[in-house]
């Protein structure tokens, strides 16, 4: 009995580990410039980034925080260009949105000082960035004092699943989009080729007929 108990939960966890996807990473820029990175997002997926801005101290020879430093965040759903988010930051914090629609999103970041025109124009900036996709909304409203911790994760693990529920959706959506494109393209090369073979057989006939015509006049004369 034991063992029936366990193999699902085991196949549970699973599927749980592909509900939540992060992607961390760091890179290098200057003060004001922008860098950006594309996100596809399924429908009513929870994005949470956390992000971190160190400036290169030339006196001490590292990248170091600046608290006089902030950092643009802007993320906008591509395919309506609706802007999501649109904050500024300190140097080193979190945001997160909630996708209305499927498709591609943009999360850009630029960094800069708060409050002042002036900046250094070789000030490097290492920043780090580390995005967590389909995490669970925090219920905020219920009270969790009185509920089981083994209640508790079958509720995560149930919001988790729906997440992997909206993601199977929508890959089946871009699946239906390309069959829909794949037979509109091989309907079109039907009819072009069609098309071809209507205009080879008028050839020929035409060919065949003056042909007809050559050999007749011959024969008159």
């Amino acid at each position: 009995m034991a063992r029936s108990f366990r193999s699902p939960l085991f196949s549970l966890a699973t599927l749980v580990l592909f509900a939540w996807t992060t992607s961390a990473l760091h890179f290098y820029m200057d003060l004001k410039d922008k860098r950006c990175f594309i996100e596809e997002l399924p429908t009513d997926t929870v994005v949470e980034g956390q992000y971190r801005a160190l400036e290169w101290h030339e006196g001490e020879q590292r990248y170091k925080d600046n608290a006089g430093m902030g950092v643009l965040i802007e993320v906008t759903e591509m395919n309506h260009d609706n802007p999501l988010v649109n904050t500024r930051g300190p140097p080193s914090g979190r945001f997160t949105f909630t996708s209305h629609d499927s498709g591609d999103h943009t999360i850009c970041l630029s960094p800069s000082y708060v409050g002042s025109t002036w900046f250094s124009p070789s000030s490097h900036i290492r920043m780090y960035l580390d995005i967590a996709i389909g995490k669970a909304r925090p219920d905020l409203d219920h009270d969790r004092s009185h509920v089981s911790e083994v209640a508790a994760k079958v509720r995560e693990l149930n919001v988790k699943l729906e997440d992997i529920r909206r993601e199977q959706q929508y890959q089946r959506e871009r699946e239906a989009g390309f069959r829909d494109l794949s037979e509109f393209t091989n309907s079109r090369a039907v009819w072009y080729s069609v098309a071809q073979i209507v205009v080879l057989i008028v050839t020929c006939a035409w060919q065949l007929r003056h042909l007809k015509h050559f050999f007749d006049d011959r024969k008159m004369r």
